[in-house]
């Protein structure tokens, strides 16, 4: 089977196995991806997020539907916990969505964060990827839900969603994330709860706090409600996404966030590689000499520096 070709042509088997293999880092998923990368920067990254209880995966379900009855096909990362057994993913946010489990246009994923923090999984970047040289015109990536740490997701979306809820103290947790900065689109879910009033006014004010700052961009991010157990809100929000998406590709940010993304998963690899190679020509004895604090971690450090540096082939020339 040639997973690569098959995956181009929108099969989800192949695709399925391409992000098994980069997940469990296995070389046949690294030989794919150099296939498939000309094919990639054309879907829309939505990436949702939300502390533990807003509601996200049955917001993600309704969503589907929605992209769904406008004729888009839809490709969504969820990404759970580790099962503390297998490491595997619990599958909690797939099983929310079972509903589109045989719908040709849906393809649904669930990926474990394997103790990765930030709320995403080490292989989201390279499943989107992948679904979006599948012709997915939308990937949805939904966070596992950490809270305070989940920023990694604005780094990976074109589009942010920020998911609050009234009466967890929703609009605390995203200031103090950073999310309320970098989210393009927030979202009270529940809303017909009780204290919701009280949710809507302190997002209201610290989004007018952001319009003020000098940084802010001409795109002013909607509050938008919603009762997703209901499906209510959710055109709105289809809506929303769709503008975005516009005021992106006027002004050129799409393309260039893709190409920032793209650069970013290179220095990440590089500095990881570069770290690889320069601690298996570390000198066995310089770890053990910091360990029985015989040398202090920073000239430890610069020593290794200084060693790999003199090892080099240009200090060899």
């Amino acid at each position: 089977m040639d997973v690569a070709a098959e995956l181009l042509a929108g099969k989800v088997a192949a695709g399925a196995r391409a992000i098994r293999w980069l997940d469990d880092r296995d070389p046949r998923g690294r030989e794919v991806l150099r296939r498939i990368f000309g094919a990639t920067g054309r879907a829309h990254i939505v990436g949702v997020t939300g502390p533990p209880g807003a509601g996200k995966s049955t917001l993600v379900d309704t969503l589907i539907a929605e992209e769904r009855r406008r004729g888009r096909k839809v490709a969504v990362l969820a990404v759970d916990p580790s099962s503390p057994f297998t490491g595997g993913a619990l599958l909690g946010d797939r099983l929310r969505m079972s509903r589109h489990a045989l719908d040709e246009g849906v393809f649904i994923r669930s990926m474990a964060t394997r103790g990765q923090s930030g709320g995403l999984s080490r292989a989201t970047y390279d499943a989107s990827l992948v679904m979006d040289a599948m012709g997915y015109e939308l990937v949805i990536v939904e966070t596992v839900g950490v809270g305070q740490d989940e920023i990694d997701v604005v780094r990976l979306a074109h589009s942010t969603l920020i998911v609050a809820v009234p009466g967890l103290g929703d609009e605390v947790q995203a200031m103090k994330a950073g999310l309320m900065e970098a989210g393009e689109i927030f979202i009270i879910n529940k809303a017909d709860r009780e204290g919701f009033e009280q949710t809507r006014r302190h997002l209201e004010l610290l989004l007018h706090l952001r319009a003020a700052q000098p940084a802010t961009g001409t795109w002013q991010p909607p509050l938008l409600t919603a009762v997703a157990t209901r499906g209510e809100g959710t055109a709105a929000i289809v809506d929303a996404l769709d503008a975005h998406r516009a005021h992106l590709q006027k002004s050129g940010e799409f393309a260039r966030q893709s190409s920032a993304r793209c650069e970013a998963q290179f220095l990440a690899l590089a500095h990881a590689a570069a770290l690889e190679q320069l601690l298996a020509r570390a000198p066995a004895e310089l770890l053990a000499q910091v360990r029985a604090r015989r040398i202090d971690p920073y000239t430890a450090a610069e020593r290794l520096s200084d060693a790999a540096g003199n090892m080099s082939p240009a200090a060899g020339a």
